[in-house]
């Protein structure tokens, strides 16, 4: 009952309702203001038209937050939303009445002494930002102080974790400018609060969601240095919840933070002490890993509803102006990208690749520097050197761009047609660059090499100092992790002094050979760069020995499971997942996330987390470094756990997708393959997404599944229906996939399997199957295949034995016309007298569905209600027969009227 309803009963007071409502309001019994306080928003409903009666309510609600008892004030508070939400579109002065009425309430009970009181309110507030009702006034001149007043330093602890949850969660309800100057220098302070570690652990908590508020600018000012210091806390739950939001505060901050700060950051985490923090970490890597994702080097972006697609191709206007020049890598990923819509008849993408390829390779030297402005991070002299070879593989890698230019504009070009030739001398300027640049190239890879050296042997000394606890899981995690950085650095120093010397002795083989002839020097440039130098010769006193001898002392020096690890070549297998998206030693542990050890160590499910987050990486790699992550995912593929090849089955659709069809084809469909043959919890996965994957692969390729279809009919468990009812709704999809011909003579099977089932939601499903084979049969002008597949439908359905099928018959009539699926003289010639035939049927479920069909379908079309019609007398003598039946269920639905008393002219009488 209403309260209003329970203030109008008459009584002995003979008052009226609001002084009945004063009174109970204001009354010795505690039960009698709770009442009051629950219904306050039923009161104002009533009581809100009249401006006095207004005030009067509201002047009720003051006094009654004054309430002594906390169950009072609490039912109160979780009033306080919805009576907003109403003032609000009730009242013409709401933001005013609110301000200086419930406003106030809401921020006294912030500090209110009783705790369920304040969580109450805490939750109000939260409602009232969310739905926008606080007005920014207010927001900064009531809500704001009393938060800063609660998370001071000398504030109680109880209420400054309160505050600072407040605080976290409003940061993304309210403007940036207020969260810049009230709140964030506030959230700085508490993050290095050294009293309360659950302060800074809901900080950590909210960290990127503050990150999201105040944007880029502010993030790399003032939160990550805070970032830094939650991240080497000494409780562990702080770096764990550090982890959890780590790629929240990825994604607001720039590449360059991004892949010199947090990239080194992240990776202490995964080498943390604690599992639980390793744990979390690993979980957080591949997310993480996703936000160094370039959509314009992809090809590929997301669409508003979360579907990936594909983005079009455009003409870009770098490099020569020419009209027939090179493609750029990106191009050609998103020529790639283009010709999976176009068919298997497209060969741009072909052609792209090959023209590509001289610049991936000439692009490897890059590659590595940028691989080495992520590891060398010991130091600021090594960044410099790092730095100064980055630029002098950058002159590199556009010397050999600027010779392939010059070879496509031989072909045709304006300014060279019309004018007479200008003097070549781009030459003499690489020789002299060439001259000034020796003695600095030499200089920095000495350099970089000398800090490589000194990293390893700080690396070593802490391998040597955990040998003595090698019993310990964690222990053994960071010695993995040492290791391959150690074996990291060994390979770059490696990589960096023979690019070094390469360039070297091809720059004096080329200035020699300038010199005694310029024109064989023109000639020869490409093939020079692909031949060892004669005068090439190992040195035993070179750096490259020292490094082997370094690796060899490490090898005796550690335990038997890090000599079998660092005994396998690591620089040909490092050689190909070497890519220059992200940093090489994040993807190093992602890669390390299928170990066997990671399970024992880290977490039982970290292959599951791999394989969840592949998709997201492979995306963010790009299809031209697929190489880097292939054998993990045949791994994963092939792992013991069904729960992980399961996340591989739901997401392989989405992969094909990053890929392209050639990569599809190549190494998704034999794992494809194999998930439609594994349990039935993996296969599901495909199934779900079959539509979405088939159509991806070449006409050929996917003409090879129409037999491996009618595999998914037969389940482990018969009574796992739902399997069924997913392949009957593909089925529908993947009709536009295959010719007539092959529907007829393989899905046509299925569908009729499917029709019989035990489920009566599979059979319903499996109707509407069989209605878009007809319709696909007709479309395609395949009458004779419609005509048989009808004939079949009669013999199944209408002369079948048990009722359930004669229903089905009658249900599928029904949908042929609604869905105009084939020509209506098809339909009155073939199906129509066998349909009509079914009112003489012993089970009145088939004459109601009869009736439904004739009464409420083929009745409303023109076609039956034009005059003259010599089906519509037999139609109309069938239906007066239902009207008599005997059944009240048969009669009703003959009888019945449809909603829909206007007749349109369809296609269906068009096509007749």
């Amino acid at each position: 009952m209403r309260i209003t309803a329970f203030l109008d009963i008459p009584g002995q007071d003979n008052l009226a309702p609001l002084a009945r409502l004063e009174k109970y309001a204001f009354s010795d019994n505690i039960f009698n203001r709770q009442i009051i306080a629950r219904g306050l928003l039923d009161v104002f409903r009533d009581f809100s038209h009249n401006d006095e009666d207004y005030l009067i309510v509201m002047a009720i609600v003051v006094r009654l937050s004054e309430d002594t008892e906390p169950t009072v004030r609490t039912e109160l508070m979780e009033q306080i939303p919805p009576i907003a939400i109403f003032l609000q579109e009730s009242r013409p002065n709401f933001p005013t009445a609110f301000s200086e009425y419930l406003m106030p309430i809401v921020v006294r009970y912030l500090t209110d002494p009783n705790n369920q009181v304040r969580k109450a309110s805490q939750e109000s507030l939260v409602i009232l930002l969310e739905q926008g009702l606080v007005a920014q006034n207010d927001i900064e001149n009531k809500v704001c102080p009393i938060l800063l007043d609660l998370s001071a330093p000398e504030s109680d602890d109880e209420y400054k974790v309160e505050a600072v949850n407040i605080i976290c969660k409003m940061a993304s309800m309210v403007n940036k400018s207020t969260v810049e100057c009230l709140l964030l220098p506030r959230f700085c302070e508490l993050c290095g609060d050294g009293k309360l570690f659950q302060v800074r652990k809901v900080c950590a908590a909210n960290f990127g969601d503050i990150c999201n508020a105040v944007g880029q600018e502010a993030t790399e000012k003032n939160l990550i240095p805070k970032f830094f210091e939650l991240c080497s806390d000494s409780v562990w739950g702080m770096r764990k919840a550090c982890a959890e939001c780590f790629m929240a505060v990825s994604y607001t901050t720039s590449p360059e933070v991004r892949r010199s700060k947090l990239s080194p950051l992240f990776i202490s985490l995964i080498s943390d002490p604690c599992r639980w923090v390793r744990q979390a970490a690993f979980q957080s890597l591949g997310p993480f890993i996703s936000t160094f994702a370039n959509p314009s080097s992809a090809g590929l972006y997301i669409c508003e509803d979360g579907t990936l697609s594909i983005r079009p191709s455009s003409p870009h206007s770098t490099g020569s102006n020419t009209s027939t020049r090179p493609c750029s890598s990106e191009e050609a990923v998103e020529n790639n990208s283009a010709s999976l819509t176009e068919g298997p008849s497209s060969t741009s993408c072909i052609s792209c690749f090959e023209n590509s390829a001289a610049q991936e390779e000439s692009a490897v030297a890059h590659v590595n520097c940028e691989i080495d402005l992520t590891r060398l991070t010991q130091s600021d002299h090594v960044g410099t050197c790092v730095a100064q070879s980055m630029n002098d593989c950058q002159v590199h890698n556009r010397r050999g761009i600027n010779s392939r230019v010059q070879s496509a504009e031989d072909v045709f070009n304006t300014f060279l047609y019309w004018r007479p030739p200008l003097p070549d001398i781009s030459r003499d300027l690489e020789l002299l660059q060439c001259k000034t640049e020796t003695h600095e190239e030499s200089c920095s890879a000495s350099e970089a090499l000398c800090n490589n050296c000194v990293a390893s042997s700080e690396i070593k000394k802490v391998l040597q100092s955990l040998q003595e606890h090698m019993d310990d899981p964690d222990v053994q995690a960071q010695v993995q992790v040492l290791s391959a950085a150690l074996r990291a650095a060994h390979l770059d120093s490696v990589n960096d002094y023979e690019i070094k010397q390469d360039e070297e002795v091809n720059s004096n083989n080329q200035e020699e050979a300038s010199v005694l002839d310029p024109s064989h020097s023109t000639r020869n440039e490409s093939t020079q760069s692909l031949l060892p130098s004669p005068g090439e010769t190992v040195n035993p006193s070179s750096p490259t020995v020292i490094k082997n001898v370094d690796v060899e002392q490490l090898l005796n020096g550690t335990d038997k499971a890090l000599e079998i690890e660092d005994n396998e070549p690591p620089f040909e297998e490092d050689k190909s997942k070497l890519q220059d998206i992200i940093p090489q030693p994040l993807l190093d542990q992602y890669l390390s996330m299928t170990d066997p050890a990671r399970a024992q160590t880290v977490d039982t499910e970290i292959a599951k987390h791999c394989a969840y987050s592949l998709p997201g990486v492979a995306l963010t790699l790009g299809r031209q470094n697929w190489h880097c992550l292939k054998d993990t995912y045949e791994t994963l593929a092939s792992d013991v756990q069904w729960k992980v090849r399961r996340t591989l089955a739901f997401s392989i659709h989405e992969l094909a997708v990053i890929l392209g069809d050639q990569l599809t084809a190549a190494d998704l469909v034999p794992i494809f393959n194999g998930f439609l043959k594994d349990l039935d919890e993996v296969r599901i996965g495909v199934l779900k997404h079959l539509y979405d994957f088939l159509k991806l692969l070449h006409a050929d390729k996917r003409r090879e599944y129409l037999y491996q279809l009618q595999e998914f009919v037969v389940t482990d468990n018969s009574r796992n229906w739902r399997f069924r009812y997913e392949l009957a709704e593909q089925l529908i999809l993947i009709l536009e996939l295959y010719n007539p011909n092959d529907v007829y003579d393989y899905l046509r099977h299925i569908a009729l399997t499917l029709c019989s089932d035990k489920v009566s939601e599979v059979r319903w499903i499996s109707f509407k199957l069989v209605v878009a084979i007809l319709q696909k049969f007709y479309a395609n002008k395949a009458n004779s295949l419609g005509l048989n597949f009808i004939n079949e439908l009669i013999v199944t359905f209408r002369h079948c034995s048990k009722w359930i099928g004669r229903q089905a018959f009658a249900f599928i009539c029904q949908a042929v016309v609604e869905e105009e699926c084939m020509p209506v003289n098809h339909f009155v010639e073939h199906l129509l007298p066998s349909l009509l035939s079914l009112a003489s049927d012993p089970v009145p479920n088939v004459r109601v569905l009869l009736a439904k069909a004739l009464r409420q379908t083929l009745l409303e079309k023109a076609y039956f209600r034009s005059v003259g019609n010599p089906h519509l007398e037999a139609v109309e003598e069938t239906v007066l027969v239902l009207q008599a039946d005997r059944d009240q269920d048969v009669a009703f639905f003959a009888t019945i009227k449809p909603k829909h008393h206007t007749v349109h002219i369809t296609s269906l009488e068009k096509q007749n």
